[in-house]
């Protein structure tokens, strides 16, 4: 069994199963988990303000325990210095994008609440700020940064998993 460390992230493009990993780490360890997505949307959809965004992961981040299911562009410097592993999940978009199709499909016709409250709709999906067109938009940018992490580091120990399977074999090694 591998030592765990206590500050954990979990990186990849949408809808390739970072919240699903995280949630199973924390059950596995004990680590208390934080969605980003709780973090970064208030209900509505409203997006929170940056300067609250910052100041609700600052205290995340003070805990000396904890697990991200992912990490903002735009709360990156308050994250890393703190992160002791990165998990970067590396997968096919073919797969990617059907986990999130499916889930959104889902998530639509059972109106689960996620993220402080709020539901995904038939409206959103189709609209400009649809979920499956910010797959596309953030694809390669994403999966170019898990690459280059793993390659050179931001600091934490990164592993760059890149199918499910192998993402099972590491989780069980917790």
């Amino acid at each position: 069994m591998t030592s765990v460390p206590d500050r954990i992230v979990i990186v990849g493009v949408t809808g390739s199963g970072k919240s699903t990993l995280a949630a199973r780490i924390a059950e596995r360890t004990g680590l208390p988990f934080h969605a980003a997505d709780d973090i970064g949307w208030q209900p509505g959809w409203v997006g929170a303000p940056e300067e609250e965004q910052r100041r609700r992961i600052a205290e995340v981040c003070a805990q000396e325990r904890w697990i991200l299911d992912a990490v903002y562009s735009s709360w990156q410097d308050i994250v890393l210095p703190r992160t002791q592993l990165i998990v970067g999940l590396d997968y096919p978009r073919w797969l990617s994008l059907g986990r999130l199709v499916r889930r959104t499909v889902v998530r639509t016709v059972t109106r689960k609440r996620i993220c402080n409250g709020n539901v995904e709709s038939l409206r959103q999906v189709f609209s400009a700020d649809s979920i499956i067109r910010w797959h596309f938009r953030s694809f390669a940018r994403k999966r170019a940064r898990i690459r280059a992490w793993a390659v050179e580091s931001p600091g934490p120990v990164v592993v760059r998993l890149t199918s499910p399977r192998e993402t099972r074999r590491w989780l069980e090694t917790l």
